[in-house]
């Protein structure tokens, strides 16, 4: 056999074994997320408490978080916000990797973070106040 075409072979064999190798690493990481999602409730990526309200939710009220939770008026949403300067699909928590974030989806009167006005995706620590018109709410661990 030509000593060309012999290392022609070799390096698509290596090219082929990387490629496994990569992909074995992938589902091994996607299995651990998976393991590690399974241990902890839903409820344990955190909660909101309702601090001060003028309206529904009364202050002292308890919302466990999702990965993705979304708040407004809407009676499809997450965390429904019977207040008049919310609006109907008014912002959006997610929790991305080992945070959280929140983003406001283009609301009339915006959201607040320790009132600060939020503008794209703004990152979340526990112990953070959230404020959506009159509803003042801080994000806290969840629950295990």
């Amino acid at each position: 056999m030509d000593p060309l075409t012999l290392a022609v072979w070799a390096i698509r064999l290596a090219f082929l074994a990387a490629l496994y190798l990569f992909l074995a690493l992938v589902v091994r990481a996607l299995l651990r997320d998976v393991r590690a999602a399974s241990r902890d409730p839903a409820g344990a990526l955190g909660r909101l408490v309702v601090i001060a309200s003028a309206s529904l939710p009364a202050a002292g009220s308890v919302f466990p978080l999702d990965a993705v939770t979304t708040l407004g008026r809407d009676l499809g949403s997450s965390v429904v916000l019977d207040d008049p300067f919310s609006s109907a699909r008014h912002a959006v928590l997610t929790f991305r990797g080992r945070g959280w974030y929140v983003e406001d989806l283009g609301s009339t009167n915006g959201t607040l973070v320790n009132g600060v006005p939020v503008a794209g995706a703004l990152p979340l620590g526990f112990g953070d106040e959230l404020q959506i018109g009159d509803v003042r709410m801080r994000l806290e661990r969840g629950l295990r």
